[in-house]
């Protein structure tokens, strides 16, 4: 029902206003979407209201892993919840037949409407604007953006509509600190924050993306974007040194391997988490998901195993937790970097790959709490075949309150820490990002600015 609801946001919530003190911690793999979540809690925003707009930033900021033809899944838990709930909106495929390069359906709006619906405390309005501004205005390239654009340079650049906003006009890819102006992709914001998110989704802007999507070969009708919905779905958990561990669960089934990387200890070096994931998608392959399986796995800790997968899609990660010890910790993908490589028209709006051609990505998130009564610790991470156990490596530092020693590998980790379940002192928390990425660790003190 509340997905059913997308469109319907009314201007009766609260608006926001300015905290003093602690206003608790963000980290992302960005860090201008990180800054402008940041600045929401500094205004009064929950955990909520912050995570909805750093996803909505980093369709701006890093639209190579998380344009608004996107999707990935949320977990959101907050004190006096035994467990929270998990919030899963993977972009499935367009059902159009003969598509020349099949897209996904966007689902990045449709997913942080919905998990800031059930967490938030502000109109959904109002997290849209930072990212409108920042499309309107431009943003500097950021570290990760450049990486990404000169690993598909070419490609990229074949697309008419993509040399438009990722070129510097003289045919060359933008670099660090260039300026990225997406006119086109703030009209559409700007529509949805005005119209309402079922504009995208059964109104006029849907069906001028899904004519879009159509001519740029996306194959994505409006069919697909009002069938797609969603969903929210009780988290898998384990107890972990007296603290409740909610993770992911399937479809974004990092959690699952994520779990079985927490209890297990490597064997020569054997990726555990990747294993158990590989497992899990032959024992599940073409079966409706079922997350009670999942977590049976997880209660009698008998995992499958099914050693490597081939490569996966690319994904970034971040995690808000506010002064209060509400959290959310998301994870985000294209289902391949730049997704189709291809801007759905007037919309500005990167198209996200189509799953149906390419292997699901692996997207792992978890949030630990002792006695429903306060936040602990949290991590999230991206990379491939390697999130999974590298998430459950920051989870356990996180959970000790230390830096993790990451190894080798595409993965990147995020994590936040609160000592003894006090997040509104600032000393007894704290954000840390993967040193070998290009992220932003910041609480709402900005002495306390880490990188």
């Amino acid at each position: 029902m509340a997905a059913l609801l997308a469109g319907c946001g009314g201007s009766s919530a609260p608006q926001l206003t300015a905290v003093s003190g602690f206003v608790g911690e963000v980290v992302a793999d960005e860090p201008l979407a990180a800054l402008a979540a940041r600045d929401v809690l500094a205004r009064g925003g929950n955990a909520a209201d912050a995570a909805a707009t750093l996803g909505l930033a980093l369709s701006v900021t890093l639209p190579s892993r998380a344009s608004l033809g996107a999707g990935g899944a949320c977990l959101a838990w907050k004190p006096g919840q035994k467990n929270g709930e998990a919030f899963l909106f993977l972009p499935p495929a367009g059902t159009e037949a003969g598509a020349e390069r099949p897209a996904a359906v966007p689902m990045l709006v449709r997913g942080f409407y919905l998990m800031q619906l059930h967490y938030g405390s502000v109109d959904f309005s109002e997290t849209l604007m930072p990212a409108r501004n920042m499309a309107r205005d431009g943003v500097p390239v950021g570290t990760l953006l450049a990486s990404d654009l000169s690993t598909v340079d070419a490609a990229l650049l074949a697309d008419e509509k993509a040399q438009a906003i990722f070129s510097n006009g003289k045919g060359e890819i933008l670099k660090t600190n260039d300026l990225m102006v997406q006119s086109r992709l703030a009209g559409s914001l700007e529509r949805i924050r005005t119209a309402g998110t079922g504009d995208l989704y059964t109104g006029s802007l849907g069906q001028v993306f899904s004519q879009a999507a159509h001519d740029a070969g996306g194959g994505v009708s409006m069919a697909d974007m009002r069938r797609n919905l969603a969903t929210v779905s009780a988290p898998l958990s384990l107890d972990i040194n007296g603290l409740r561990v909610n993770l992911l669960p399937p479809p974004a089934d990092g959690g699952l391997g994520m779990a079985a990387a927490l209890t297990h200890h490597q064997n020569q070096g054997v990726l555990i988490g990747e294993s158990v994931v590989s497992g899990w998608r032959n024992q599940t392959n073409g079966k409706p998901i079922n997350v009670n399986m999942a977590q049976s796995m997880v209660d009698s800790q008998r995992f499958p195993q099914g050693g490597n997968l081939s490569a996966l899609p690319a994904s970034t990660s971040f995690i808000v937790t506010d002064r209060q010890g509400e959290t959310v910790g998301c994870a985000l993908t294209m289902n391949n970097l730049f997704g189709t490589g291809r801007v759905a028209g007037s919309t500005g709006i990167v198209l996200a790959a189509s799953p149906a051609r390419l292997p699901l990505p692996m997207l792992a998130a978890a949030i630990a709490h002792k006695n429903k009564d306060y936040f602990h610790a949290a991590a999230t991470a991206s990379g491939q075949n390697v999130a999974a156990d590298t998430a459950a490596i920051a989870l356990r530092a996180a959970i000790l309150g230390v830096k993790p020693k990451v190894g080798n590998g595409n993965g990147r980790a995020n994590f936040v820490s609160c000592r003894d379940g006090l997040p509104g002192d600032e000393k007894k928390c704290f954000g840390w990002t993967d040193p070998r990425g290009s992220g932003l660790a910041v609480s709402g003190n900005q002495d306390n600015q880490k990188k």
